[in-house]
């Protein structure tokens, strides 16, 4: 088959690429991107002859159909990220986030694409009361990139019943660990740097809130497993992560203390924490799909890539 991933560039995509070649289930992998947030750092490696690389923005239909002609399956993973910007950039959020995956969604349906994973996310949950998240528990969104992301799993599954196509959401725990597209605005990887240039750690809140994480490599491995065996993701949205992953934001500044140096961790009481969230992934264990790295492990593994131990 051939598979088509949007913002393949970006922190997921620099890890997914290689996984979808080496999948003897894939002839040719089509990378969409526009380069304004990710860098061609992500393709090193892949540029091969069965890599096809478009620059092109998913907001322009255009450059999405051109990319989509030949393509049997998507992983549309082009976004706006870093949650907590998007509160002033909230049109531009929503043309990339909503009317980008509508477009990726026209495509497919237009292309007679067979199935197509879209990347949300956990924050959806935002404001939730319940202390053990499931797909059944109403999300209440905080800030525009959630927002974006629960009306676009929507789009999703109106746009497969309208064209006979399959396809799910996978809503992903917060991404942590080293990929060739990492990023540093997340906070498990920005605690490692913090620790690793002897500056103390800040947390907002009293460090209560939950979270959960999980690995860079493990979500990609996620999408490819979404992506290539559709028939056991079969529901219209996921949670991806671990019942393990769940940490309260204080636990993740002790862990990075303790697996990479000692710290001063700074707990600003008055400040907002933002959304807490624990969340169940029981529907994910039935697609057979399992995590494989633990937190410490991430964490650890980033810090070497720093020093290069």
């Amino acid at each position: 088959m051939d598979v088509l991933v949007t913002g393949a560039c970006g922190y997921i995509g620099s890890a997914l690429l290689g996984l979808l070649q080496d999948d003897e289930q894939v002839d040719r992998v089509v990378v969409l991107d526009s380069l304004d947030s990710g860098s061609p750092r992500a393709m090193l490696g892949t540029l091969r002859d069965d890599l096809d690389f478009r620059q092109g923005d998913v907001r322009e239909y255009g450059d999405v159909e051109s990319a989509m002609r030949g393509v049997d399956r998507v992983v549309h993973l082009a976004a706006i990220t870093g949650a907590s910007s998007t509160h002033d950039r909230r049109e531009e959020t929503f043309a990339v986030n909503y009317d980008g995956t509508e477009n990726v969604l026209t495509g497919a349906g237009k292309l007679d694409v067979d199935h197509v994973v879209f990347a949300s996310s956990c924050n959806v949950y935002g404001r939730a009361t319940s202390t053990d998240i499931d797909e059944t528990v109403d999300p209440d969104p905080i800030n525009p990139y959630a927002e974006s992301k629960l009306e676009s799993e929507t789009l999703v599954h109106e746009y497969c019943e309208a064209f006979d196509m399959t396809g799910t959401s996978l809503r992903m725990a917060t991404n942590y660990g080293y990929s060739p597209g990492v990023r540093f605005n997340l906070v498990v990887n920005y605690f490692v740097f913090r620790a690793l240039t002897g500056r103390p750690l800040t947390v907002y809140g009293d460090g209560s809130n939950w979270r959960p994480f999980v690995h860079v490599r493990d979500a990609a491995r996620a999408y490819a497993d979404a992506v290539l065996h559709p028939e056991t993701w079969d529901e219209h949205v996921y949670n991806v992560g671990s019942e393990d992953g769940n940490y309260r934001v204080s636990e993740v500044a002790d862990i990075v203390a303790d697996e990479v140096a000692p710290v001063d961790v700074t707990y600003l009481e008055d400040e907002h924490p933002g959304p807490s969230y624990h969340v169940n992934f029981d529907r994910l264990t039935s697609t057979g799909f399992e995590t494989e790295w633990t937190l410490r492990e991430g964490v650890r593994d980033l810090a070497q890539e720093f020093t290069n131990a």
